[in-house]
């Protein structure tokens, strides 16, 4: 792994490749969205789970949402408030439309392995983008007994209004509406993840979106990706950059930015704030 080269010589040489460039790839990690503002752990943790961590222990919104709860109704109390503010609350920062300002008059398209939904919040095409591990704006059934997802809106800003003394009302537990199982979150945690039609048709545009620009100037711009699941953006964006001698991949990340030896000339590599350098290159 390598990376070479100064940071305004980078910022350079990226400004001048998104010009030139006949598509962009977006592959985009939970940095993004931390530099957008979404941190999970800090100031926003004890603004709003300050009670759940007093009680348990727990110092970020991560381990709560895997702390065994003895009933459903504090269960879904801690994810109602977790859902709606990593869901329903718009980003503290203006990443994601600073980066929809430098790809919208371009050909692109997204594959992120965040579930927030801020690309549609700030603007995004829908139809180019594939959230391949779900979403914290749907429901499934727990079974699940159809690939079906559930929009769930509605039932999250009541639990947020109704819940008491870190609970919910039991009438408001999530029911499966064809099977009457509990409903649980489309999130791939496990091979009971649900691909709805929503998201096969999304993975169906994606691949068609790769075969149509196999060749020109592309670039594979990675965005907060580190190696939690690097075969999903990652890996694939330095498979894809070695078979198309005319890509550029772009690797931006607060640590551990770099490239194998192969691609090395044609990379950019920069480790750093998301937002910094997106607000550099913009200027």
């Amino acid at each position: 792994m390598t990376y070479t080269g100064n940071y305004s010589d980078k910022i350079k040489r990226l400004k001048e490749a998104i010009q030139d460039a006949d598509a962009i790839v977006i592959g985009a990690g939970a940095g993004l969205s931390t530099s957008a503002g979404f941190a999970y752990s800090g100031e926003r943790f004890e603004k709003y789970f300050s009670d759940f961590g007093k009680k348990y222990g727990f110092t970020d919104m991560y381990s709560g949402g895997f702390y065994p709860y003895k009933d459903p109704e504090e269960m879904w109390a801690y994810w109602s408030r977790y859902i709606f503010i990593n869901r329903y609350m718009d980003a503290p920062k203006p990443v994601y439309d600073e980066l929809l300002d430098l790809v919208k008059e371009k050909e692109y398209f997204v594959l992120t392995t965040n579930v927030d939904h801020c690309f549609q919040k700030a603007g995004f095409d829908k139809e180019r983008l594939f959230y391949t591990q779900g979403d914290y704006g749907l429901f499934q059934c727990s079974e699940p007994c159809k690939e079906v997802t559930y929009d769930n809106e509605k039932i999250i800003r009541e639990m947020m209004d109704k819940q008491a003394d870190m609970k919910i009302p039991t009438e408001l537990l999530p029911k499966c509406p064809n099977c009457g199982k509990p409903l649980t979150m489309n999130l791939r945690s496990d091979d009971k993840f649900v691909e709805d039609d929503g998201w096969k048709l999304a993975c169906s545009r994606y691949e068609v979106f790769l075969e149509t620009h196999k060749t020109g100037k592309i670039i594979f711009l990675e965005l907060g990706v580190g190696f939690n699941t690097p075969g999903i953006i990652k890996f694939p964006f330095w498979q894809m950059t070695v078979k198309n001698p005319e890509a550029t991949y772009v690797c931006i990340n607060f640590s551990d930015a770099d490239c194998p030896e192969q691609i090395r000339d044609r990379s950019i590599c920069i480790e750093g704030d998301i937002g910094q350098v997106l607000e550099d290159v913009r200027k």
